[in-house]
């Protein structure tokens, strides 16, 4: 639970920091307030639990981030699809081309087989890396 001041600062109401389920609160119970159970993106506003009457910040729907980062790709002059999964390919592909072994790229991505994080090695071009068939002279 926390602290808030009305926009007067003159009356404070108490609010858990972030919805969790009952059985993970009863698991780790500072897990409201402790910041890497926190949402990345939260709601602006706090609004009531309808179970248990708390006050409480939940985090943004999805269509506004999707809406943001098209936004701000449009502003910024690209003119191919973007998207928040977008970002998951840069960072996978800037990992690769950084020389992190695809095993690791699997882990973070929560892959279950390397195969799946395969798809990203194609974008890699590195010149003068390529295999040379003896065939070819």
């Amino acid at each position: 639970m926390g602290v808030i001041l009305n926009k007067d600062n003159t009356k404070n109401i108490t609010v858990a920091f972030k919805y969790e389920p009952y059985t993970l609160e009863r698991k780790y119970r500072n897990a409201s307030s402790e910041r890497g159970w926190q949402y990345e993106f939260p709601a602006k506003s706090l609004s009531k639990d309808p179970r248990a009457g708390d006050i409480r910040r939940h985090h943004i729907h999805e269509n506004g981030l999707q809406k943001a980062v098209q936004t701000t790709a449009r502003l910024a002059g690209i003119v191919k699809p973007i998207n928040v999964h977008t970002f998951r390919h840069f960072f996978a592909t800037h990992l690769l081309e950084a020389n992190y072994d695809i095993r690791t790229v699997q882990e973070l991505h929560g892959h279950k087989g390397a195969s799946t994080t395969m798809i990203y090695t194609h974008v890699l071009n590195k010149p003068g890396l390529r295999v040379k068939s003896p065939l070819d002279g």
